[in-house]
């Protein structure tokens, strides 16, 4: 995977370092809230904004928020994700050229976070340990600067939107042996004090399930994420 952003593939006679301060400078010129690509079935459950931060509970869930803007064109990457899927993550579209892994920034995440925010446009975050305030405003002021998007796969202090899997379950054979078809789960979306959002979503794809669909997933086994 690589360690440089560009919407558009680097210019091998150029200045790697001279192409990303352009690129940072374009994205400071870029104006924060503006709409982040994010998946169809996402997107009116949970559009994404830059400069703003949201929180999951589940691996499946940050790589569905990465998903949209990596199938735009833009760059992604995950900090602290040690156990990253990078099979989960092509299925669903993320583009892994154009893709940034740090599986252990160990104490120094804070500032590796940071200077992912600084070129590419989503940065999912697993962080090693509680998160105060003060540090979280650290992050909270550098998006909005570069108009990126943070997603944490955990708890932060302050964020756009929380989304949670209350449950989830696999389609499959009935009988003997076979392949996992389809995975279908109960996603909770919670914004301050807005009543809870609730919603039915399938992968692979992320599709989102409308009230009255008749399909019907039998559960064969339980997961957390």
């Amino acid at each position: 995977m690589s360690s440089t952003r560009s919407v558009a593939a680097l210019d091998p006679g150029r200045s790697v370092v001279e192409q990303l301060r352009e690129r940072v400078a374009a994205m400071e010129r870029k104006p924060a809230a503006q709409p982040v690509p994010t998946l169809a079935g996402l997107a009116d459950l949970v559009p994404l904004h830059a400069g703003a931060t949201y929180a999951v509970d589940s691996a499946s869930l940050a790589l569905a928020l990465a998903a949209g803007a990596s199938q735009a064109g833009e760059w992604v990457g995950f900090a602290g994700c040690a156990d990253f899927g990078a099979e989960a993550a092509a299925e669903l579209g993320i583009e892994l050229s154009r893709t940034v892994l740090v599986p252990d920034p160990g104490e120094h995440w804070l500032e590796v976070t940071a200077a992912l925010v600084d070129v590419l446009r989503v940065v999912v975050l697993r962080p090693p340990a509680s998160v105060d305030e003060r540090t979280a405003g650290i992050l909270d002021s550098r998006l909005r600067t570069r108009s990126a998007v943070l997603v944490v796969h955990g708890h932060w202090p302050r964020v756009e939107a929380r989304l949670s899997i209350e449950e989830s379950g696999w389609s499959g054979p009935s009988a003997g042996t076979g392949q996992l078809q389809e995975r279908r789960a109960r996603v909770v979306v919670r914004r301050g004090t807005r009543a809870p959002q609730h919603a039915e979503l399938t992968w692979p794809g992320v599709r989102r399930l409308e009230t009255g669909d008749d399909r019907r997933v039998r559960d064969i086994r339980r997961v957390t994420g």
